[in-house]
């Protein structure tokens, strides 16, 4: 089979939306993967970063924050759509109307229901290798954040700590516990 591109992608994802169908494709060592909708639980962790991500670069004017919709082709001519990312401004001072040909600072992947932690942690990986400078895996399911960077190491983080990413957001702060999805009691 020969190996995809992302203009092979573009025009999938046409006849794909002229036909009805709604579906996230990513390009992958010149094979496309079609992406399925998260779970509720990690979309809802995913938005929750992302929200207070945001909240911090934007107003500081520090760069750009991206949910699952936004894609980057990497060096490696993959193209893919972390769950949330963020550019730094130096890097993308302009957003642009087509994928991004740059490599996030940060990637954030958040583990679905139907997600395996060592693909993710493949995933995860390949940005690394790419040149992304922190991946963070989330899984809802254990209630833990991992923190990757180039130098091999990995942090993990549960309820009671605080993840800081001093080398990217320096004084940015995300209480871990806030990240999961609040349980409405009956009298709430």
């Amino acid at each position: 089979m020969p190996e995809m591109t992302v203009k092979d992608v573009e025009r999938i994802e046409s006849i794909l939306s002229e036909a009805g169908f709604d579906y996230q494709l990513e390009l992958e060592e010149g094979r496309i993967i079609v992406m399925g909708p998260s779970d509720i639980v990690a979309s809802e962790v995913s938005l929750e970063f992302a929200r207070q991500l945001s909240n911090w670069v934007k107003p500081r004017r520090l760069g750009r924050v991206f949910d699952s919709a936004g894609g980057f082709i990497l060096p490696n001519s993959d193209l893919k759509a972390p769950d949330v990312s963020f550019v730094s401004r130096d890097r993308l001072p302009r957003s642009i109307r087509y994928f991004a040909a740059l490599v996030p600072d940060l990637v954030v992947e958040v583990k679905s229901q139907s997600d395996r932690v060592k693909k993710l942690q493949s995933k995860i990986q390949v940005y690394l290798d790419q040149g992304v400078r922190v991946a963070i895996l989330i899984d809802p399911d254990t209630c833990l954040l991992e923190v990757y960077r180039p130098d091999g190491s990995v942090q993990t983080l549960g309820n009671g700590d605080i993840l800081i990413l001093p080398e990217l957001l320096p004084e940015w702060e995300l209480v871990v516990e806030e990240l999961w999805p609040v349980i409405f009691e009956e009298e709430d």
